[in-house]
C-alpha cells in the first residue's frame, strides 16, 4: 500500500488565523485598485473586469456544489471525498450575492445597452426588472444550496467536536430536527433535485441577462444551456485543482488514491467534450444561417485582432489541450499533472468570459492587447476573495478535510 492509498483518520485541527492574512491583503489591494481605476477615467475597463470575475467565480462556486448534489442524487459511491471538499465552494454564495448587488452601482457601464434604442426589447432589458429577476433567481439557488448543505452536514459532523462557533450553532439546530438517517437522506435528495433544477434555470437566466445582453442585438437560444454546462465544467475543474493542492500539502490531513483522482479526471474529460459540443453547436448554426446580425458577433470575436488571439487560446486551452492530454490514464491519476491541466482550463474559461464581454465594453484597437495589468490585479483580488471564503469554510468545518468524512449518498 502506498502513501496515496492510506486514509487519514486523525481529527482535523481548525486552520490558524495567519493563513488568512495574505489572501485578505491581496483582496483588499484588488478592491482598492478597482476603485482607483473606476474613478480615474477608465470605469468601463474596471467594470468589465468586475463583471468578468463575478461571472467566473460565481459559476465555479455553483458548479462546485452541483457536484455534491449530483453525486448524492445518483447515489454515486466513489465521490464522498470530493463531495465534502466541493461543498466548501458554497461559502462563496453570500459573497457572490453582495457582488451582484454592487453591479447596480456600475449599471451605466455594466449594461452597454442602457440609453440605446432596443427595438422592442425594453420590456425585458431594463435595469430594475433585470436586478429583480436575477436577484430572486440567485436567492432561490443559494437557499436551496444551503438547504442541501445543512442536511449533508448532519452526516459529516455526527462525530465532530463543538470546537467552532458554526458547529455549535449547527448542533443546536440539529437537536430540533429528525435524527432518522432515512428522513435526512430523503430531504437531501429533495434539496439536491431542486438545486440542480434551479442551477440550470438561474445560470441560463444570468447568462442571457449579464453576458449575452452586452450585445443587445445578438441572440442565441442555446446561450443559456451553454452557460450552465460551462459552469459544471468550471466547477469540476476547480474541484480537481483544490483536491490536488490539498493532497500535495503535507500539513493538511487529506489524501486521494490514484483511482479516485482518475475517476474524477475522467468525468472532467467527459465534460470538456460536452462543453466543446455546445460550443460547436452554437457556432455551426450561426455559420450555416449566415445572417449578418448573428454572424457579426462571431466574426468580431474570432476573426478580428486582438480578439482572435483570445478565441484560439480558449479553444486550445479548454478543448484541444484537455482532450489530448487526458487520454493518458497516468496523467489523470497524477495530482501535479492535473493541477496544470485544470489550471489551463480554468484560465481558458476566464478568458472566454472576457472575450464574450470585452468587445462590447472596449473601443476596437487591433494594436492594443485587451488584457493588461489592471485586469490581472482585479482578478487576483477576486481570486483571493474566493480563497478566503473556502479557507473560512475549512476553518469552521475542518472535518471536510478528512478523507473519511461522513458518507452521505
Amino acid at each position: 500500500m502506498t502513501s496515496m492509498d492510506t486514509a487519514v483518520t486523525e481529527p482535523s485541527a481548525p486552520l490558524k488565523k495567519s493563513v488568512f492574512f495574505i489572501p485578505a491583503l491581496i483582496a483588499g489591494g484588488g478592491f482598492l485598485f478597482f476603485i482607483i481605476l473606476a474613478a480615474t477615467g477608465h470605469p468601463e475597463q474596471a467594470w468589465l473586469a468586475f463583471l468578468t470575475n463575478f461571472m467566473f467565480f460565481t459559476i465555479i462556486s455553483c458548479g462546485g456544489l452541483l457536484f455534491s448534489t449530483l453525486m448524492h442524487f445518483t447515489k454515486a459511491k466513489w465521490s464522498h471525498t470530493f463531495a465534502a471538499v466541493a461543498e466548501a465552494f458554497s461559502a462563496f454564495f453570500p459573497v457572490s450575492f453582495v457582488l451582484f448587488i454592487l453591479l447596480f452601482i456600475g449599471q451605466n457601464y455594466v449594461f452597454p445597452w442602457v440609453g440605446q434604442d432596443l427595438h422592442g426589447k425594453e420590456v425585458w432589458l431594463n435595469v430594475p426588472f433585470l436586478f429583480a429577476r436575477d436577484g430572486v433567481a440567485f436567492l432561490i439557488l443559494y437557499i436551496l444550496g444551503f438547504g442541501y448543505l445543512y442536511y449533508s452536514l448532519k452526516f459529516r459532523l455526527k462525530a465532530a467536536p463543538k470546537n467552532t462557533r458554526l458547529k455549535a450553532f449547527l448542533f443546536k439546530r440539529f437537536e430540533q430536527c429528525s435524527r432518522d438517517p432515512e428522513i435526512i437522506k430523503h430531504r437531501m435528495t429533495v434539496f439536491a433535485g431542486w438545486y440542480m433544477f434551479a442551477f440550470a434555470m438561474c445560470l441560463s437566466l444570468v447568462g442571457f441577462d449579464l453576458v449575452m445582453s452586452a450585445d443587445p442585438h445578438w441572440y442565441s437560444t442555446l446561450f443559456g444551456a451553454y452557460t450552465f454546462i460551462k459552469a459544471i465544467f468550471a466547477g469540476f475543474g476547480a474541484i480537481i485543482l483544490l483536491v490536488s493542492l490539498l493532497h500535495l500539502n503535507p500539513k493538511v490531513p487529506f489524501t486521494l488514491t490514484p483511482a479516485q483522482l482518475g475517476d474524477m479526471s475522467t468525468l472532467f474529460f467527459g465534460f470538456s467534450i460536452v462543453w466543446g459540443d455546445f460550443f460547436y453547436s452554437q457556432f455551426v448554426v450561426i455559420w450555416y444561417g449566415n445572417i449578418p446580425e448573428e454572424s457579426a458577433y462571431i466574426i468580431k470575436r474570432t476573426m478580428t485582432q486582438p480578439w482572435s488571439i483570445l478565441a484560439w487560446t480558449v479553444f486550445i486551452g479548454c478543448f484541444i489541450l484537455p482532450f489530448i492530454i487526458l487520454l493518458s490514464r497516468k496523467i489523470k491519476q497524477s495530482p501535479k499533472c492535473m493541477i496544470v491541466v485544470s489550471s489551463c482550463v480554468l484560465a481558458g474559461l476566464w478568458i472566454e468570459h472576457f472575450l464574450l464581454l470585452g468587445p462590447s465594453f472596449l473601443a476596437h484597437d487591433p494594436a492594443v492587447f485587451p488584457i493588461g495589468i489592471g485586469e490581472i490585479i482585479i482578478t487576483l483580488g477576486f481570486l483571493s476573495l474566493f480563497s478566503l471564503s473556502i479557507l473560512a469554510y475549512f476553518k469552521e468545518l475542518p472535518e471536510a478535510l478528512k478523507t473519511d468524512s461522513g458518507e452521505v449518498a
